[in-house]
C-alpha cells in the first residue's frame, strides 16, 4: 500500500530512518476511533525477511509501557530531520525539508546521548 493516496490511504504516513544503527525498532502507531494502538515488530517486512523466516508484529497493551514507547521511541524518530525519508503516493521517497531556522535533529544520535548520559535507563 502506498501512503498518502486519496480514498484508499490519505492518512497513512510512511517514514525511514537511514542513520548509525542497521537494526532499530519498528514501532507501529494506529488510532481506531480515537483509540490508540502501539504495535512492535521484529524486522522490517520485506520479501527476504519474509521468505525462509518467521517473524513477529505484536500489540503492546499495558497503556504506561504503550506511553513510554511513544515518548522515548516514536516521537524522537518523528522528529528526525537530518536521517529521515517519507515515501510518497507515487512510491517514491524523498527527504523532507526542515522548517527554516528549525534546528538539525538526528534521532539516533539524540538517542545514544541520552543513553550515555542517564546510564541506559530513561
Amino acid at each position: 500500500m502506498r501512503p498518502g493516496v486519496p480514498g484508499v490511504s490519505e492518512n497513512i504516513r510512511v517514514r525511514s530512518i537511514l542513520g548509525r544503527f542497521l537494526e532499530h525498532h519498528r514501532v507501529w502507531y494506529f488510532e481506531n476511533v480515537g483509540v490508540p494502538q502501539v504495535w512492535l515488530s521484529s524486522a522490517d517486512w520485506m520479501g527476504r525477511n519474509l521468505f525462509r523466516r518467521i517473524e513477529v508484529a505484536f500489540p503492546i497493551v499495558d497503556a504506561e509501557i504503550a506511553q513510554r514507547v511513544i515518548n522515548e521511541g516514536l516521537l524522537a524518530y518523528l522528529a528526525d530531520n537530518h536521517d529521515a525519508w517519507l515515501l510518497g503516493a507515487d512510491g517514491n521517497w524523498r527527504k523532507p525539508r526542515a522548517r527554516k531556522g528549525t534546528p538539525v535533529y538526528a534521532s539516533q544520535t539524540e538517542l545514544l546521548t541520552k543513553l550515555r548520559s542517564t546510564g541506559g535507563d530513561f
